[in-house]
């Protein structure tokens, strides 16, 4: 089969209403977080991906399309480096996925795009073809194939899009991947400073992995919610009023310990949820 970009083509491929709504979503993210965007850039890295997974479905049965969409959506609202890394994540599955070629997307993107696309694509293959032995020794080999760093940081952005919707797999393979992300990804994102991601990481894999350790600490946390947010906020007001007074730029705020980091000390420490009492952390 010859593969004919639709971006040389005259037709158009209708859009469903919430896959666009999904993208516009995404451009106005882009213009709020990126330094500079070439946004005829992106539309056509979303028109090529939706035409490449035009007949694709996920687990879930949702369009695949809203896949890719959403790991754009999560690499601009927590890393947001540049336009081309949002290109790559709307592209990032088509040539492992559709008859889509690397030097399709360099003859209508250029290098840059169409390496960041052949990274992630040969990442993917990592997992695709072995068990996943020593976690240190595969994060090493993730590092060393990715000539670019925005391949592994888009990268993070499609495990946690997969975490979030792993519902719609076999029970083996949620747990195959819960482990994974839990084993390697999860310490990698700590090592690249996304705290966010990997707190999310390690509660959707506990999740999956002893959901019923997962929900109990999640009920228990939501009932003490209102008093825990009224002591973070009598704590950090004297601490703003200060740095307010003294010219400093700042952000300060306090945040509920992620899950994971509980359910580990609980077991660390052998004490109920009742018995910890940081639960909290402000920075």
């Amino acid at each position: 089969m010859i593969y004919t970009s639709p971006l040389l083509r005259p037709e158009t491929l209708t859009i469903e209403p919430q896959v666009a709504a999904q993208f516009e979503a995404l451009l106005d993210a882009c213009r709020r977080a990126l330094p500079s965007l070439d946004e005829n850039m992106v539309r056509r890295a979303f028109k090529l991906a939706h035409w490449a997974h035009r007949n694709d479905r996920r687990a879930t049965g949702e369009p695949y399309i809203l896949h890719p969409l959403s790991v754009a959506q999560i690499y601009v609202d927590e890393i947001a480096l540049d336009d081309v890394s949002v290109a790559a994540a709307l592209l990032h599955d088509v040539v492992e996925d559709t008859d889509v070629t690397i030097g399709l997307l360099q003859q209508e993107f250029g290098p840059e795009l169409a390496t960041l696309v052949d990274g992630l694509t040969k990442i993917r293959g990592v997992f695709a073809s072995r068990e996943i032995g020593q976690a240190e020794n595969v994060r090493k080999l993730m590092l060393s194939m990715a000539m670019d760093i925005r391949v592994i940081l888009v990268k993070f952005a499609d495990r946690v899009h997969n975490m979030r919707t792993i519902a719609g797999l076999p029970p083996q393979k949620q747990l195959k991947i819960a482990h994974e992300t839990l084993d390697l990804f999860a310490p990698l994102a700590h090592r690249f400073g996304l705290f966010r991601i990997k707190s999310e990481m390690e509660d959707l894999s506990l999740r999956v992995i002893y959901p019923d350790a997962y929900y109990e600490i999640a009920e228990g946390l939501q009932v003490s919610k209102q008093e825990r947010e009224g002591y973070l906020n009598r704590f950090v007001e004297p601490l703003r009023q200060r740095l307010t007074e003294e010219g400093f730029e700042f952000e300060i705020y306090g945040r509920s310990k992620n899950i994971y980091s509980i359910y580990r000390k609980m077991r660390r420490q052998e004490k109920t949820l009742e018995e910890i009492y940081d639960l909290m952390a402000v920075r």
